[in-house]
């Protein structure tokens, strides 16, 4: 992670510790009590990394006089996150960090939350996805990869991170777009899909690029030449060129946001 993006990150949340209390219009507000982190994630994954960035980075330039509490709540894809927070109406002291499944959710699984149940507070990040494969698999580009999902014809598992998360989702457009079946397999959390990766439970994953770095600087798992969506720079992800994949109808999935909400 970069000083620049370290800084970004420092910022943001000094944005957010501010507006913490009713959307900023009266005088500077500080916790008086430790304040909660919610994660509707398992830890390991992209949005736990980034929330304990926070944590500490909160902690070195003591931006809060009071701890930066992370809990992670990924039960029902978030859906205990999210109803945990719903639950603390009026609380200053929680906040929660969100992926794009604070819509999906809802929309998959029905339960008694919707976005507008809570206050937004700031957009910290757009998520890029990457094709991750086990480092000794012999797909050295993302067509013969392809070409040997289909030649399985749904026998190759993809890990994800659970129902209606955005890598579901993503699977699903490759799916669709390029004529292909995998086997989903979800997980707890982009971490430990990446552990089953290297372990190979999986035949693949579209992990966020944080969630598998550790992996493939270990040499453990690679992305298979091209990307799924690589338009920014960044020193955590491997080299991304910038072009679309050869022989798969040009597909891209786009950026995922994160963005931190509290109660209403």
């Amino acid at each position: 992670m970069t000083r620049q993006w370290r800084r970004f990150l420092g910022l943001g949340l000094a944005f957010v510790l501010i507006l913490l209390a009713s959307g900023g219009a009266h005088a500077a507000w500080e916790p008086t009590k430790p304040i909660e982190f919610v994660v509707p994630a398992g830890t390991g994954g992209g949005a736990d990394q980034m929330a304990r960035l926070i944590a500490g980075i909160a902690e070195k330039h003591k931006l809060s006089p009071r701890p930066i509490i992370v809990v992670n709540k990924s039960g029902g894809a978030g859906a205990e996150g999210f109803l945990h927070v719903k639950g603390k109406q009026g609380d200053a002291h929680t906040i929660v960090i969100t992926l794009s499944n604070i819509f999906t959710t809802p929309l998959h699984t029905g339960i008694p939350f919707a976005w507008k149940d809570m206050t937004p507070v700031a957009r910290m990040a757009l998520d890029e996805f990457i094709l991750w494969v086990n480092a000794e698999t012999p797909y050295k580009t993302a067509a013969e990869y392809l070409a040997a999902v289909k030649a399985k014809g749904g026998g190759m598992k993809m890990g994800g991170t659970g129902s209606a998360q955005e890598d579901q989702i993503i699977t699903i457009q490759m799916e669709q777009a390029l004529g292909v079946k995998f086997t989903y397999v979800p997980f707890k959390g982009g971490g430990e899909v990446c552990v089953n990766l290297v372990g190979k439970h999986v035949d693949s994953t579209v992990n966020h690029p944080i969630e598998c770095v550790s992996h493939w600087k270990a040499g453990r798992v690679r992305p298979p030449t091209s990307r799924i969506s690589c338009s920014a720079e960044s020193s955590a992800r491997p080299a991304c060129p910038r072009k679309r994949w050869r022989g798969t109808s040009n597909f891209s999935s786009g950026s995922w946001t994160r963005r931190n909400f509290k109660p209403i």
